[in-house]
């Protein structure tokens, strides 16, 4: 039964969501299909104008026959029929017994289950292409793939590509509540309809199954990390089932975030002791119950002992033993347990980006082999930039699962236009030389140094029930660019930022151009207008929005920004040399060097591992104050340079989409002003110094800007 109402659901979106003549709001997301030229529809016809596969597909090949006919059916204005048949111009959706059946020999022992291979061939004297894979899976991957290859007007008669993913796991987050809120969301409510769930469950989740498997995303944790014991519920287990039934013909499994406390407060126990035998039997019973429910679910995320969410430390116990007994409950289903390393709690008084590595590196290799740890990409919380963490490549033992931040919490949330692909692409391409050198975080990740079963990488989504998913169009890339790097975490950046363009705004190289520009200069601006050179957590307290680099009265040091940047008359940055926190010390002893010494540090990293006085000179030769200021005010003018490109694209951008970038680039603009402005104005009143004659004067005073209070900010 459950699987016929998958299939429903499937036949439903393809009747509902065929193109149509339609106002472009962004809802296609990159899947845009939009008919080609007449020129260039002749030629795809002559290779891709129907559709075979294995004679009785599952639900998975089926939606991969289901996408090719929606895609080339509105690339080629016309109708695509599938079946047994084999003409010239069929596209052959081939597994192994396919190819055996037609006498295809092709190299598929590398690709693995997902992995899939794309090539043109003549087959009994008709061209024809050819989707190769192992498995179902894969053939949808690649169903994928041809279609973004036609879309972006690359040749298809000479194609012989090949790609498997080097990660197994490759996730959404979604920080999504019960009652539709979603921590850190900037995009609308949650797309999860709890409410009406398991009875109605809307189309517009096949669309977002349908974007998630062409970028390779095969998971979705459906609640908030910070979780409610509800979502282990009967009730709600229902709910995520018919969820996952939507999902499964996409090639995605859901997972659950528990919280760990769930036996008191729904199985009515004194403890939630993961040593107590009744606990152990508690979560086995509830384990068991979701899989009877959902027989491919994909097990637990868990946050335990962080921001005062209940762990095993409550009871004495170790992450390990927390995260072991869950897994010991998981495992008879082939289940797994994601945990999370990001601990927040007042136990080192001295550096709280020293935490996790205290708490997690002396338990390497204890952790059952059904656990991934999931680690931040840095050692604080998702900034505009940090550097690598300290335990990628320090736990060789432990499998290690990469958590990005998709959802621009401390980028300027929905409205600021921030390409995270060079910042994950900075992470990933780091240096942990803990294995000699070259040893990158892609590489540990991969499970390069590690006899490993399980890898992987999660990202807290962006996506809500705003029109476009996002809240605007480029956050829409960050999506796109996580699906890519989960795929392969040693992707360029940049080549995934034309990609993204070219199947967002159609294959036009001045508009490519332009685009790529802008994104690609984003995340530096970001930077520079908000933490430049190393500072870090320079966002008001609470709801991350604008700056507030003064606050300094909040209850533990740590929630204060003042915290991080330390400034006062005698200079600015956190020392975390030997002669500081040494947090240093966390490194590999080459990459602690680098960091320690002043003349091998990069800028870019300078006063999150120093502290040093206002006139300190830097390698340009201009003192650490005047660059403070350059970097404020460049930020500014590459906001404004991006402000030009997109306004000379008006009319090659449809009009809905241009005029939301537009406003949105003006709205970065004014905030960008705000933070140059109450930065160097703080500043001023803590070092003394004045900004140069010329410089651009603040809008408004200190205290106004001191004064600024946001109650009603989304996501928080």
């Amino acid at each position: 039964m459950r699987m016929l109402r998958g299939m429903c659901l499937w036949l439903l979106a393809a009747m509902v969501l065929a193109p149509v003549a339609r106002a472009e709001d962004g809802y296609r997301l990159w899947l845009r299909y939009d008919a080609l030229s007449a020129q260039r529809a002749g030629a795809v016809a002559q290779r891709a104008a129907s559709i075979t596969g294995p004679d009785r597909p599952s639900a998975v090949v089926a939606s991969a026959i289901s996408e090719l006919q929606r895609g080339l059916g509105g690339m080629l204005a016309r109708e695509i029929p599938a079946g047994t048949q084999i003409s010239a111009g069929t596209v052959i959706l081939a597994n192994p017994s396919v190819q055996a059946r037609l006498g295809i020999d092709l190299p598929l022992s590398d690709l693995g289950a997902e992995g899939y291979l794309l090539r043109s061939m003549t087959l009994d004297g008709k061209p024809v292409t050819v989707v190769a894979a192992n498995g179902d899976a894969g053939l949808l991957y690649g169903a994928f793939a041809l279609l973004e290859h036609i879309q972006r007007g690359l040749p298809i008669d000479e194609m012989n590509m090949r790609s498997a993913p080097k990660l197994q796991l490759r996730v959404l987050d979604h920080w999504d509540n019960l009652d539709g809120s979603v921590e850190r969301g900037y995009a609308g409510q949650s797309i999860w309809n709890w409410w009406t769930l398991p009875e109605h469950v809307d189309p517009r989740l096949v669309d977002y199954a349908r974007a998630n498997a062409s970028i390779g995303i095969n998971g979705a944790v459906l609640n908030n990390v910070n979780a409610s014991a509800l979502s282990l519920t009967p009730r709600y287990i229902a709910k995520a089932a018919a969820i996952a039934d939507t999902l499964r013909p996409w090639g995605m499994k859901v997972y659950l975030s528990a919280r760990f406390s769930a036996p008191i407060e729904l199985g009515g126990l004194d403890t939630a002791d993961p040593l107590d035998p009744e606990v152990a039997a508690w979560w086995k019973a509830k384990a068991d119950e979701i899989y009877a429910s959902i027989p491919d679910f994909g097990g637990f995320l868990v946050k335990a002992n962080s921001e005062g969410q209940p762990g095993p430390q409550d009871y004495h116990r170790s992450h390990a033993e927390g995260a072991n007994m869950l897994a010991a409950a998981v495992a008879p289903h082939g289940g797994i347990v994601m945990w999370r390393a990001f601990v927040y709690s007042a136990e080192d008084a001295t550096d709280r980006a020293k935490q996790a590595y205290a708490e997690f590196k002396p338990l390497d290799g204890t952790f059952a082999d059904n656990v991934l740890l999931q680690v931040k990409n840095g050692p604080i919380d998702f900034q505009p930039r940090e550097p690598f963490h300290p335990l990628f490549g320090a736990m060789p033992e432990t499998p290690l699962m990469m958590e990005f931040q998709i959802t621009k919490e401390y980028l300027g949330q929905a409205t600021h236009l921030v390409y995270l692909g060079p910042l994950w692409e900075e992470v990933l391409e780091a240096d942990t030389r803990r294995h000699g050198e070259g040893a990158t975080v892609a590489k540990v990740i991969e499970g390069r140094y590690g006899a490993h079963k399980l890898t992987g990488m999660a990202g807290v989504a962006n996506i809500g029930d705003d029109r476009d998913w996002t809240g605007s169009t480029f956050n829409q890339a960050n999506w796109f660019a996580f699906g890519r790097m989960a795929w392969n975490p040693q992707s360029s950046a940049r080549n995934i930022a034309v990609e993204w363009a070219e199947l967002t705004f159609g294959p036009r190289d001045d508009v490519t151009r332009t685009v790529l520009d802008m994104m690609m200069t984003s995340r530096e601006a970001v930077v520079n207008y908000m933490t430049p050179l190393g500072l870090a957590h320079q966002m008001a307290t609470g709801h991350h929005y604008g700056p507030g680099p003064w606050v300094s009265d909040l209850g533990r040091p740590e929630w204060n920004p003042a915290y991080y940047n330390r400034a006062d008359k005698d200079g600015i940055g956190f020392d975390r040399t030997a002669s500081g926190s040494n947090a240093i010390a966390q490194y590999a002893p080459p990459v602690a060097k680098e960091f320690g010494d002043l003349a091998a540090v990069p800028d870019r990293d300078l006063l999150w591992f120093h502290h040093l006085a206002w006139d300190y000179r830097m390698r340009s030769g201009e003192t650490l104050w005047q660059s403070l200021l350059d970097h404020y005010q460049t930020g500014v003018e590459q906001v404004q340079a991006m402000e030009r490109q997109w306004q000379s694209l008006k009319g090659d951008i449809d009009p809905r989409r241009f005029a939301k970038t537009a406003d949105f680039l003006r709205i970065q603009e004014k905030e960008a002003k705000w933070w140059r402005d109450a930065s160097v104005l703080y500043w001023e009143s803590v070092s003394g110094k004045r900004a140069p004659e010329g410089y651009p004067e603040p809008a408004h005073d200190l205290d106004y800007y001191k004064a600024l209070r946001f109650p009603n900010a989304p996501g928080h």
